[in-house]
């Protein structure tokens, strides 16, 4: 499986962007989708993940709200819609899949991931 995300950019405070993954491949592999996101200086950390068939969700609490994860499995896409966009949303975001049901926050539990992309939030 190969992804590919898109969509990053530059947003003032307040601001949206909606962040897209294109899955390929071997897709009837994926169960669960997600993405996270690495600040500067940080640890890669969770953010949100879906389930590829039925669509479960599951937010990390700093995001819970404002941010909306989805999949259109009959494109092979994921999305990432984030609303009310803060500064310390700047990270690069990277959607990952796993061929298990994760009911974990762990990166280490996806096997394939996307390449990554900016998002900057400006105050």
């Amino acid at each position: 499986v190969q992804l590919q995300a898109s969509g990053g950019g530059l947003v003032q405070a307040g601001g949206s962007l909606r962040l897209s993954c294109a899955a390929s491949g071997r897709t009837f592999r994926l169960n669960t989708m997600g993405w996270f996101r690495q600040a500067p200086g940080k640890e890669r950390e969770f953010v949100a993940r879906v389930t590829w068939r039925n669509a479960i969700t599951y937010y990390a609490d700093s995001v819970k709200g404002r941010f909306t994860i989805s999949v259109d499995n009959a494109k092979n896409m994921l999305y990432l819609q984030m609303n009310s966009l803060k500064p310390e949303d700047t990270a690069v975001y990277y959607c990952a899949g796993s061929p298990d049901l994760v009911v974990v926050t762990t990166a280490a539990a996806y096997d394939y991931w996307g390449q990554g992309t900016l998002v900057t939030v400006s105050s």
